[in-house]
């Protein structure tokens, strides 16, 4: 039984992250657009029988009904592989949700907040999903009714509540999950990939949302042996630009101009969006804005300093103040020694020692 799983797209999202960068954020959401294709044209090739959805499709308050009739056309491509969404809390199962609204296609089956199953051949489908924004434990246990067959369970909630401290969100737990019994827990709400033993599963979001989402995206595609339930997982990396952090050391920069042609002058990845995490000791003002319009290189979207002051001992040495004191004491120190290891320990010491008198 072969499947693919994926969560967390968010169409239309406005993509606050890039809102100083224009025309990206329009990219974006067409990358969400191609990403969804690129699962489809995967389920085409590889003849997949099973697509799960497991929540946050689109974002409510943003979605396009365009958007909509785009992924609707693409589930119509795959008229053998049957769909199953369930709604999260950015798309929930609501009045006048597009789950509601719209006519899917034949081979989409959308849950609602009632637990149901969907009996298919050698495998049972459960899922629920949202009703609102938020949404606490579901009361009423489930029950597999058949464990000869493969047992599925979609759904959309926060495991063992690491991030949903309110447990406002279907709130989980990795023990009642594994007690249920289910061959394969399709999950949704935590954008970074996550695997709870091997068969309960977060696949992340398919494209990252911001520098809060580092690292490959992608989707899962797994095979259940109908014969002895051995499960397989593989996890498919999809095209989309990721977000990534740089760091770059101040140390031996010494202005303002010198820190953005040495930005401009370095070799960045062009499928990635970057944060510039500057670092180290800086002895000049840093203005994250200024620098981030002077840059030329598209793909840079934040800069944040994260630098220490580089102060000059000679210079702090010649002040009347306990801090002029503390610096003659290291600077003599420094001048009678020969060890380099020693002189950076002191210079370190001095670092130290001006920022705690600073305070």
């Amino acid at each position: 039984m072969k499947f693919i799983h994926t969560a967390d797209i968010h169409f239309d999202s406005p993509f606050a992250t890039l809102a100083g960068k224009g025309k990206f954020a329009q990219e974006r959401r067409l990358e969400q657009r191609k990403v969804m294709k690129e699962m489809v044209e995967y389920i085409k090739e590889n003849n997949i029988p099973y697509f799960f959805i497991a929540g946050d499709l689109y974002e409510q308050d943003y979605i396009k009904k365009s958007t909509v009739e785009y992924v609707n056309q693409l589930f119509t491509e795959i008229p053998n592989t049957k769909i199953f969404i369930t709604p999260g809390n950015h798309d929930p199962y609501i009045k006048n949700s597009f789950y509601k609204q719209f006519k899917w296609s034949e081979n989409v089956h959308i849950f609602t907040n009632e637990i149901e199953v969907v009996e298919d051949e050698n495998v049972d489908i459960y899922g629920y999903g949202f009703n609102d924004f938020y949404m606490a434990k579901k009361s009423n246990p489930i029950h597999i009714k058949n464990k000869q067959k493969i047992n599925i369970l979609i759904t959309h909630g926060s495991l063992d509540s690491g991030i949903d401290e309110n447990r406002e969100y279907n709130p989980l737990t990795t023990k009642e999950l594994r007690e249920l019994g289910f061959d394969y827990v399709a999950l949704g709400h935590i954008h970074k990939p996550d695997y709870v033993g091997k068969n309960i599963v977060y696949p992340g979001s398919p494209i990252s949302l911001g520098f809060d989402e580092l690292g490959d995206r992608g989707f899962i595609a797994g095979n259940i042996d109908e014969e002895n339930k051995e499960l397989k997982l593989k996890f498919i990396k999809t095209s989309a630009k990721t977000f990534a952090e740089y760091s770059l050391d101040t140390s031996e920069i010494n202005s303002e101009e010198e820190l953005i042609e040495k930005i401009n002058n370095t070799q960045f990845d062009d499928n990635k969006f970057y944060k510039i995490i500057l670092v180290g000791k800086c002895s000049f003002n840093i203005d994250e804005n200024k620098i981030l319009d002077l840059v030329n290189i598209e793909n840079i979207i934040r800069i944040r300093n994260h630098t220490q002051a580089k102060y000059e001992i000679e210079e702090i040495a010649n002040q009347v103040s306990l801090k002029g004191l503390f610096a003659k004491r290291i600077l003599e120190k420094i001048q009678n020694t020969e060890d380099e290891q020693e002189k950076n320990r002191l210079i370190s010491a001095f670092d130290v020692g001006i920022d705690v008198l600073s305070k």
